[in-house]
């Protein structure tokens, strides 16, 4: 019944749920790396994006949900204001005209490579906040996101 949900059982969920405190963390990262990319026009979430794309062939929509671990609904409307700004193309995949294919653009390179500077000092004062090895925690995390 819900009346046996005492202020213990709050105060367990609290100190122990892995997901609470993944969450948290995320959002505290997510902001400080919004933060810290701001001057660059670019978000956490956009930065990342644009770095999926930068290899030596265009991935297909889907590939990039994947590796983001992003629906494709989510992934094609975040994909719009980059395209608008002219940081990446959206492309027909010319072995299969169903698929879309996501091309890097000059001016999406120049603002990565503008703001990798920032983000690598951003992670470095992270690191050093952490108790734990970052390369420990980033292994842990990865095992967490990997299917069951």
């Amino acid at each position: 019944m819900a009346d046996d949900i005492s202020l213990k059982i709050t105060h367990e969920v609290r100190d122990r749920c892995l997901c609470l405190h993944v969450q948290r963390a995320a959002r505290a990262l997510a902001r400080r790396f919004d933060d810290a990319l701001r001057p660059f026009g670019l978000n956490n979430g956009q930065f990342s994006l644009l770095m999926s794309l930068n290899r030596p062939a265009p991935p297909t929509i889907g590939e990039v949900a994947h590796l983001l671990a992003m629906d494709r609904t989510t992934l094609t409307a975040n994909l719009k204001p980059l395209e608008r700004r002219g940081l990446l193309d959206i492309v027909v995949d010319a072995k299969d005209r169903r698929n879309r294919r996501l091309k890097i653009t000059g001016a999406g390179r120049d603002a990565l490579a503008a703001a990798v500077p920032v983000w690598r000092a951003t992670h470095d004062e992270i690191d050093a906040l952490l108790a734990s090895s970052p390369d420990r925690l980033r292994a842990d995390l990865s095992s967490l996101s990997q299917p069951r």
